[in-house]
């Protein structure tokens, strides 16, 4: 377990942890069961899982990069290859889920056309969300890439779950327009004019987790909770079950688990499990994901606003 400073608050794991928690998980001999991490292939797991019985997958397999998870290496593919995985995937993840479901990919620029062309042989390509991962200095010999993509596509084009309101952001008011001299679409309080408007398909408020963030972890490309959470409200309802199948350090069944879903999680690391199942542990008496609150997203680095504003909303 590495030793951190105190205002570190970095999720890690002693020996004895790791070995408990993992002890929570199952394993691809189990029965696959809801509300439960399962360590194993993610191909064979999901072979095991009814037909059309998943309302939303969020997918975030190993992107086309040399990448050490867990001490083991992953190696980057030539694109032919990379490409057949991708279309073992989706052709799975078809299988599997409702006639009026919702599948999410996750994915980097260079391999981003490859999801596009094979998601459009099997559903119905919906938009392409690209969010800002801002992290690291930069980059001396090109420009510093600090996006990534998202491919939202449905089984069915008129028939599918988009919840608008569940995912609208909070933003500042700079022009504050009036109609008979009252506020236009926003509202004002005593720390400042605000408007709840709707989501676009690029997301700059997003927050990688950090060392001082309770969800941040070990994981080298960990996900936010509220980029998880954005999907989830948007794309399905309470008690809806969620999949993802490649799970890392747990962020999408910590943020269904919050926000009364269902969950399965497949990830083929133990280490990643146990951390998943520490996370799920704490997700029972903590609630919070940091920056949605009030039923709403906030910009990103205002969560002193989130705070005043749900002081004036309760007087």
């Amino acid at each position: 377990m590495t030793i951190h400073s105190p205002r570190n608050r970095t999720l890690s794991l002693t020996d004895a942890e790791e070995k408990y928690y993992f002890g929570l998980c199952k394993t691809a001999s189990d029965e696959v069961i809801t509300d439960s991490i399962i360590c194993g292939d993610s191909f064979e797991i999901i072979g095991k899982i009814p037909e059309h019985s998943i309302s939303l997958i969020i997918s975030d397999p190993p992107y086309n990069l040399s990448k050490v998870y867990a001490g083991k290496n992953f190696r980057k593919m030539n694109d032919s290859d990379y490409k057949d995985f991708t279309e073992e995937l989706i052709k799975a993840s078809k299988r599997i889920l409702k006639k009026n479901g919702s599948i999410y990919i996750c994915c980097d620029w260079r391999d981003s056309s490859i999801f596009s062309e094979v998601l459009s042989r099997h559903f119905y390509i919906k938009n392409r969300i690209t969010w800002q991962r801002d992290k690291g200095r930069g980059n001396a010999s090109n420009w510093k890439n600090c996006m990534e993509d998202i491919w939202y596509a449905v089984a069915d084009p008129k028939n599918y779950t988009f919840n608008l309101d569940a995912v609208k952001q909070r933003r500042s008011v700079l022009a504050p327009y009036k109609t008979d001299g009252q506020p236009k679409d926003w509202v004002e309080t005593a720390d400042g004019r605000f408007r709840d408007t709707c989501p676009s398909n690029f997301w700059d408020d997003i927050s990688i987790p950090y060392w001082s963030m309770p969800e941040n972890t070990e994981h080298p490309t960990q996900k936010p909770e509220k980029l998880a959470a954005k999907l989830i409200l948007a794309s399905s309802n309470p008690e809806d079950l969620v999949l993802d199948p490649f799970l890392g350090s747990g962020t999408t069944a910590v943020a269904a688990k919050k926000l009364k879903r269902h969950f399965i999680g497949i990830e083929s690391e133990p280490r990643y499990c146990a951390l998943a199942a520490k996370r799920l542990e704490a997700a029972e008496s903590d609630k919070t994901i940091q920056g949605y609150s009030d039923g709403v997203f906030w910009e990103r680095n205002t969560s002193f606003l989130q705070q005043k504003y749900k002081k004036s909303s309760d007087k």
